[in-house]
């Protein structure tokens, strides 16, 4: 969840690739970001609750393009992971590669959106007052009020790409089912389009536990976070992001790991908030693309990594080539684990699967 604080983790991040939550200052940037935001009113979700006003933040970078008939023809869409926010992905790692002159996003060319889900950062959340009666929404919420806030708010009324890390790589799946000509090209990076379960789901199960167990947390009504209750979700966190050959590499000794582990935990329980966390990661509990992946008509490049504990390759091997040949325009890339590799977090390492994103864009470019 951080790129600050001594190199926090939470969520579906390695260190490299961290994210920052809402109660941290965001890191400096060089990129010319744009803040925005978009107000919807009575807003229903799934479930039919409602809220009077969802307040939904993002950042742009670059100008919108239209052609002679008004429709945009350069945005993309960026959707970062679990915990994260719209600062994620303007990561050094993922924006340096991609962002500049000449390279696969170039914001003198590509008009980039960074949105602020449901329940995280800058948006509406849990944390802003309603606690355990916010709306207990799901990914196709934040996918609807995405489109929404993208239509209303910013007149897109089509994207050149949907890339997603994570979390976002699910709701690129989604977004694929839910409007199939709103977009050109999908990058899903780091998920399944399966139902989330076994051992995947187990660990999630887990982390939530740990908070609700911890008698600090009283049903969501606590005047102080239920720290004991974070520390266990966040060696939950830790093991499902973690980089076996990056860790190795850094942290040789038993001093070190040791180091390393108490000062991202205490940065974890320092700067999170418990029913945020609980939101969020139950957000994915209805989440199954897979019977509707055919009705996705946009060229998709679905790309996972070998060493990532929470999408291993055993699963692949089981599902991958069966569910992407389901999608018209699919292709799954599966990168060995080596030295250029982190685990989950290889989603946000753009460097290591820059060139299958290139080969996507060249793909579905209009003729």
């Amino acid at each position: 969840m951080l790129q600050r604080c001594a190199l926090l983790l939470i969520a579906f991040t390695t260190l490299a690739a961290a994210q920052v939550p809402p109660k941290v200052t965001y890191p400096p940037t060089p990129w010319p970001i744009k803040n925005g935001s978009f107000d919807i009113h009575h807003f229903r979700f799934g479930t039919g609750e409602t809220l009077p006003d969802l307040h939904l933040h993002y950042l742009t970078l670059g100008t919108p393009r239209r052609d002679a008939q008004g429709h945009t023809t350069n945005a993309v869409l960026l959707l970062h992971g679990t915990g994260g926010n719209a600062h994620t992905l303007l990561n050094p790692v993922f924006s340096n590669v991609l962002f500049g002159p000449g390279q696969p996003l170039d914001i003198t060319k590509y008009f980039l959106i960074f949105p602020d889900d449901i329940g995280m950062g800058e948006s509406s959340k849990p944390s802003d007052g309603l606690r355990m009666k916010f709306p207990h929404y799901t990914y196709d919420d934040m996918v609807r009020s995405q489109h929404q806030m993208l239509v209303d708010g910013l007149h897109i009324d089509h994207l050149r790409l949907v890339i997603g890390t994570s979390m976002g790589c699910m709701q690129s799946f989604v977004w694929g089912e839910m409007y199939p000509k709103f977009m050109d090209a999908l990058m899903p990076l780091a998920c399944e389009p399966i139902a989330i379960a076994g051992r995947n789901r187990a660990w999630r199960y887990m982390a939530m536990k740990s908070i609700r167990d911890d008698p600090a947390w009283n049903n969501g009504n606590y005047s102080g976070e239920p720290v004991q209750g974070l520390r266990g979700a966040a060696d939950m966190l830790l093991i499902a992001v973690s980089a076996p050959q990056q860790w190795r590499k850094d942290y040789p000794t038993r001093q070190q790991v040791k180091a390393f582990i108490d000062r991202t935990q205490d940065a974890i329980v320092t700067h999170s908030d418990a029913d945020d966390f609980l939101y969020y990661f139950d957000a994915s509990r209805d989440y199954n693309p897979e019977p509707k992946l055919s009705a996705i008509t946009a060229y998709v490049t679905w790309v996972n990594s070998a060493d990532d504990f929470i999408n291993p390759p055993e699963i692949d091997d089981i599902f991958a080539e069966k569910l992407i040949h389901q999608v018209p325009h699919g292709r799954f890339v599966l990168i060995p684990a080596s030295m250029q590799t982190y685990g989950h977090g290889t989603h946000t390492h753009a460097a290591v699967w820059k060139q299958y994103l290139i080969q996507l864009l060249q793909e579905s470019a209009k003729q």
